[in-house]
């Protein structure tokens, strides 16, 4: 009764096995940035649905703003690259500077009374239906976005590089021994959001190099492809010099 266990295990350790031994990569839109209000989103359409009653009312407000101030940002970080550290705390810094003065004007009329009068007639609603079609719009996109992505990747073996590409499958190799790896992060933003970056693959007796950007978890993705072509090489010099 336990014999059929063996070529289980078996078969999961292959499995296993082929999995470490093999590193894809995608290259994404910046368009997976705008996940965040995505969120947003949908947990807005969820407390509007809750909440329909008044739309007008203070909470539906709030609910609204806080969707524009994370589109906003979001939208930011899509249009400007933060490369240091030093801007992006600049910018965090702005943020919170206009958030205090907003806020201050409008609970302390005499602080900025024109200020705080204007921001006050500023009432933005939108209601369940606003929101959840923005979510669905987006996980339409997404969907594609994921789709496209399963049939433009790029794969790393231990002995070479494989470009998967078009709806027939149409395969590119190139060698993999002495492939020279850079990986550069331009934006400290899209790199705190899905740790995010430009891979580029230099592949030996190629004159063009292979850029890939936003690239996803890339430091993971960069140490498990420094790890497989070590491995590599270290058991190519070992059998060698058996022979």
């Amino acid at each position: 009764m336990s014999k059929p266990a063996a070529p289980a295990a078996t078969a999961a350790a292959k499995k296993q096995e082929e999995n470490e031994n093999r590193i894809l990569l995608f290259s994404y839109p910046k368009i997976i940035f705008l996940y965040p209000s995505y969120l947003v989103a949908i947990v807005a359409a969820i407390w509007s649905f809750i909440e329909r009653a008044d739309i007008t009312s203070s909470g539906h407000v709030i609910v609204s703003w806080a969707f524009l101030i994370t589109l906003s940002i979001n939208l930011v970080v899509l249009s400007f690259d933060f490369p240091r550290t030093t801007s992006i705390t600049l910018f965090f810094l702005i943020v919170a500077v206009g958030l205090g003065l907003a806020l201050g004007s409008v609970y302390v009329p005499t602080l900025f009374p024109v200020l705080g009068s204007f921001l006050r007639s500023l009432q933005p609603t939108a209601n369940h239906m606003f929101f959840l079609l923005f979510a669905f719009v987006m996980s339409l996109i997404y969907m594609g976005v994921w789709t496209h992505s399963r049939f433009d990747y790029w794969e790393v073996r231990g002995n070479e590089l494989l470009h998967h590409h078009g709806f027939m499958s149409d395969l590119e190799r190139f060698p993999a021994p002495q492939l020279k790896i850079d990986k550069e992060v331009n934006d400290v933003f899209e790199y705190l959001l899905l740790g995010s970056g430009r891979l580029i693959l230099h592949p030996s007796n190629e004159r063009r190099a292979i850029v890939l950007e936003n690239v996803a978890f890339i430091t993971s993705k960069e140490q498990r492809i420094t790890r497989l072509l070590g491995s590599m090489e270290v058991r190519v010099r070992k059998d060698s010099d058996e022979v």
